[in-house]
């Protein structure tokens, strides 16, 4: 790992400002009943720690987010790519924390806060991790808070057995990801990404069988071990059973905050360290992507329970993600543009999280006490009787299901451009044109069932009166989130400048302009390129 400054401090003060903030959560809500308080404060905090993560654009800093330069200190990466998660975390955060409000009264309120906060800053790390065990702290941010948030959710016993069955998998597969981290130190040497890509692809040049050994071994355990992250086939069986038996907003996050961390990660690690050594790697990701996506779909058909449906939903968008991670190995494999179909799962990441989370926030905005809604039959004419809720529902599924020109369209039309990209390349074609072909039936099935959901509330007429008699506290705060989700899916209807930032973002980790040195306010000349930018400054400090 590189070593630690005072300006990898620096550079982190986003995500120290969360930390200082979930330990302040924690302790003092054990001395303060203002639970409301203490969620706003989260608000603040996140958005002060935007604007810190905005200040963040100095100079040098500037240069490599707009260049493609990458820079890395103390096990964090200064790069366009960890920028954007960095970003996307804290917007995130701000939804999260928005759909928790209707648990202020519950008793252990502070302390799922608390934890929200840490998962944040978890998605954060993992985003900018340029280190194994800075990826792997990240991962488990995510992970440990996510028991104790799925663990306060409901008082009941199937929650309970929800919230174990999630927590003793989770263990399995980390365990699983760090015995493939443990070959990948073990045949490099050393936990920094940027010197394994160096050693790893030394080796693999010299190595006269063309392959090195334990790689293909280290290939498929930590591609297992991301695949529970995403919920990709064959760890996607917790997903139903702990969706179901959570409350909305838990099921939200879940749907959204593991999966975003699991594609950052995969990029990470896949598309920017291991070498792609033969034609198998990319081959086994697009035979788990075609399963993947058509078990989730088939099995979304016949759920009833629309948390269900959309865990279901979940693992076959896990499968459309895979798409471009295979596009870009083959890409990488082959000399084509790898950068394509990493910036297509990015956006599509992106565009997934916000329609999920959205419907889900529209789904905890009704819940109160009494009344749980989770069955598909609950939403009956709520066209009529819940507007906005009908309204709001109707273009997260949209989305979801690809609709033009909705945001969800934009991600998958570039998730298939990459495949089609991916096969032009002669030694990648009939691969390529099966999975767009199974790709593009598939998204045709999830129409199917995200349209039962909206035809439920607009033309089906209710058989029971199932709103609630009145709304929760704090169920504005699901409202707002999901009115937000709602507005971002209809501005990215014109999606050109956040796909610009997505590809650079993606050639900043696929072939990035290495960088040493140390980010700095003193370097004023804008005329000054990168490399010289940092000599000047290196040159200063002598």
């Amino acid at each position: 790992m590189e070593p630690i400054t005072s300006q990898t401090f620096l550079l982190l003060l986003p995500e120290i400002m969360l930390f200082v903030l979930a330990v302040c959560i924690y302790v003092g809500g054990a001395f303060s009943n203002a639970r409301s308080g203490w969620a706003w404060l989260a608000i603040m905090t996140l958005a002060l720690a935007g604007f810190a993560l905005s200040q963040q654009n100095v100079r040098v800093s500037n240069e490599l987010i707009t260049s493609g330069a990458q820079l890395s200190t103390g096990g964090i990466f200064v790069d366009s790519f960890g920028h954007c998660f960095r970003w996307v975390g804290i917007l995130l955060g701000i939804l999260f924390v928005l759909a928790y409000l209707p648990m202020q009264e519950s008793d252990l309120f502070t302390e799922g806060l608390g934890s929200i906060v840490f998962i944040v800053i978890g998605v954060m790390i993992v985003g900018a991790a340029s280190d194994l065990v800075t990826l792997f702290v990240g991962l488990e941010l995510i992970s440990i808070p996510t028991y104790v948030v799925l663990f306060i959710g409901k008082k009941s016993k199937l929650s309970a057995e929800a919230a174990a069955k999630y927590f003793l998998l989770s263990i399995l597969s980390s365990a699983i990801l760090l015995y493939g981290f443990s070959m990948l130190y073990g045949l490099s040497g050393t936990t920094s990404f940027v010197e394994m890509k160096s050693t790893l692809g030394a080796q693999w040049t010299a190595s006269s069988s063309g392959v090195l050994p334990l790689m293909p071994l280290a290939f498929v355990l930590v591609l297992a071990g991301f695949a529970f992250k995403i919920a990709a086939v064959p760890f996607h069986f917790y997903a139903p059973d702990v969706y179901q038996a959570t409350t909305n907003a838990n099921a939200g996050l879940l749907s959204v905050a593991p999966k975003v961390a699991g594609i950052a990660a995969l990029i990470r690690v896949y598309v920017g360290v291991i070498p792609v050594e033969s034609d198998i790697a990319w081959q086994l990701v697009v035979l788990l992507s075609i399963v993947t996506m058509t078990l989730g779909n088939c099995a979304a058909l016949w759920q009833k329970n629309i948390r269900r449906m959309l865990a279901y939903s979940s693992i076959a968008n896990a499968g459309y993600l895979l798409i471009g991670l295979a596009s870009a190995l083959a890409a990488s494999r082959h000399g084509g543009d790898a950068a394509e179909g990493t910036a297509a799962m990015i956006v599509y990441v992106i565009m997934y999280s916000v329609a999920a989370f959205g419907a889900f926030s529209a789904l905890a905005y009704l819940d109160d006490s009494e009344t749980d809604f989770a069955e598909i039959r609950q939403l009956t004419g709520f066209g009529t009787r819940h507007p906005l809720v009908a309204a709001v529902l109707t273009i997260c599924l949209f989305s979801l299901s690809g609709i033009p020109p909705l945001a969800g369209f934009w991600g998958k039309f570039l998730l298939f451009k990459s495949a089609v990209s991916a096969g032009t390349i002669s030694a990648t074609g009939s691969w390529f044109w099966v999975l767009l072909v199974i790709a593009g039936l598939n998204a045709a099935t999830a129409a199917a069932y995200y349209l039962r959901v909206i035809g439920t509330m607009y033309f089906h007429p209710p058989k029971l009166v199932t709103q609630p008699r009145y709304l929760p506290a704090g169920s504005f705060g699901p409202g707002l989130s999901s009115v937000l989700c709602a507005g971002f899916i209809c501005y990215c209807v014109i999606p050109g400048s956040l796909i610009g930032k997505a590809y650079d973002s993606a050639t900043a980790t696929v072939a990035p302009v290495r960088v040493t040195g140390s980010f700095s306010n003193e370097v004023s000349r804008p005329e000054l390129a990168v490399t010289d930018a940092f000599a000047k400054t290196e040159a200063n400090a002598e």
